[in-house]
């Protein structure tokens, strides 16, 4: 049995991060500082999760929408709590706030060099082969020091 699962507050920000940081597969930057994400969990009321374990964070997910589509970042457990149904169970509950809210269908991105969120989510959710993923920065965003991800550094475009 998992621990049981609650909203993401603003003030779970900082285990939120270092379970980030210590979850392999999980790319940081800038838009995952407190402000960013205590923005993001506004805007987004009712969609995204923690796990806890008496005083530890060891899951969540953050989730939110454009009114059209849903997107999910940060889905992450701990070393710990994994393979007992606790990521079904974040990810059932940010689709569950999606259907309340009448968005039909959520999108996520998953770095090539995570093995264990590549199986995850082949079993969770339809992969779309027939997509590709662009970025387009508004502004330069550098990584901020202590946010720095273990990911080795992605080529970037022209």
């Amino acid at each position: 049995m998992h621990p049981p699962l609650r909203p993401f507050l603003a003030a779970d920000h900082a285990q939120a991060l270092a379970l980030w940081r210590r979850t392999p597969g999980v790319g940081l930057s800038a838009a995952d500082a407190e402000q960013p994400v205590a923005a993001f969990l506004a805007r987004n009321p009712g969609l995204s999760f923690v796990a806890q374990a008496g005083p530890r964070l060891v899951g969540t997910i953050l989730c939110g929408h454009d009114g059209r589509r849903g997107m999910i970042y940060h889905l992450a457990v701990d070393t710990g709590h994994r393979r007992q149904g606790l990521a079904s169970a974040l990810l059932a509950a940010s689709i569950a706030g999606l259907r309340a809210q009448g968005i039909e269908k959520a999108h996520l991105t998953v770095f090539r060099n995570n093995p264990e969120g590549l199986a995850f989510w082949a079993r969770a959710a339809v992969a779309r082969h027939e997509l590709a993923l662009f970025s387009v920065p508004a502004f330069p965003h550098p990584v901020t020091p202590d946010l720095h991800s273990t990911h080795p550094p992605r080529e970037s475009g022209p």
